[in-house]
């Protein structure tokens, strides 16, 4: 089975969709949101991704009153959550930069007004956050927006996807193996997972949405199947925010692109042929014709 994400097909063979995730790498700021677009478009990557949050509904009660330190100073959690939310003005700002410079876009919505908030603005696909994997009033509500819904696995059991994939459906899902530890040590990204996601629910696309450091694990991830890839981005690991240390630079990403083009082609058909490339060193290295 294959999905359909703008006017890219996931699985069935099709190129592998490299999604780089601004999430809040943004900080709240539409200049830096368009800069990561325009790192995200000349890297080669085929679409970006946001998150979408109302504060009061998303953020868990017992968090809103913490404390935090922040580059505008010290404030508690909720406050910070409005900080960093675009509006309305500033979705269709970066969408339309998004649109032209050839990405889809879409984001993560947390709740279930933030899903009619992006239907509203287009949006050619929704994601759910792993932490949301259990929210089931969520999932119906993707569910009824007929859009293709890609769902990450991460701090989740089988029993849990099983549930939302009966919220959700199957024509129209494409499943991501993910750990959600940020950064992701090497022992914990289980990719043999990919495997058996695609075993367990025969015909949804599986792919691969990374928090590691670096490109290993990611580009491993292909090799063995993955119709897509999900990594965040930043301009540099080292700013303030929660997710930079688990992002690609710049070079990082243009490099993942790189080489998981390189990877598609060299995992071929699985049908034995002799190459015209190997033609003149078996003439003069065949000692016995067949």
């Amino acid at each position: 089975m294959t999905v359909t994400i703008g006017s890219h097909v996931l699985g069935g063979g099709h190129p592998v969709y490299v999604i780089a995730e601004i999430g809040l790498n943004h900080n709240g700021d539409v200049a830096l949101a368009k800069r990561l677009i325009d790192v995200a478009a000349d890297a080669g990557a085929n679409a970006v991704k946001f998150q979408k949050r109302t504060p009061e509904i998303a953020t868990p009660a017992h968090m809103r009153d913490v404390l935090r330190e922040t580059p505008w100073g010290t404030m508690t959690y909720l406050e910070y959550r409005h900080r960093v939310e675009f509006d309305r003005d500033q979705y269709i700002e970066i969408g339309d930069h998004a649109t032209m410079r050839g990405l889809d876009w879409f984001a993560s919505p947390w709740d279930v007004p933030s899903v009619d908030f992006l239907e509203d603005l287009g949006v050619v696909a929704h994601k759910v956050a792993s932490a949301s994997l259990t929210d089931l009033e969520l999932l119906e509500a993707l569910r009824a927006t007929g859009k293709p819904v890609i769902l990450s696995t991460g701090m989740s059991t089988i029993e849990q996807i099983d549930r939302a994939l009966d919220v959700l459906g199957t024509d129209r899902t494409v499943l991501m193996h993910a750990t959600s530890t940020y950064p992701m040590e090497p022992e914990e990204a289980n990719i043999k997972m990919i495997a058996s996601l695609r075993d367990r629910y025969a015909g949804i696309p599986v792919g691969y949405s990374g928090h590691e450091r670096g490109l290993q694990i990611s580009l491993a991830a292909v090799a063995i199947g993955a119709v897509a890839v999900e990594r965040h981005i930043t301009l540099d690991r080292t700013m303030w925010g929660s997710d930079h240390a688990a992002s690609l630079e710049p070079t990082g990403l243009a490099h993942l692109v790189r080489d998981i083009r390189v990877i598609e082609m060299a995992l071929g058909d699985g049908v034995k042929r002799i190459y015209e490339g190997e033609l003149a060193p078996m003439a003069k290295l065949r000692r016995v014709p067949a």
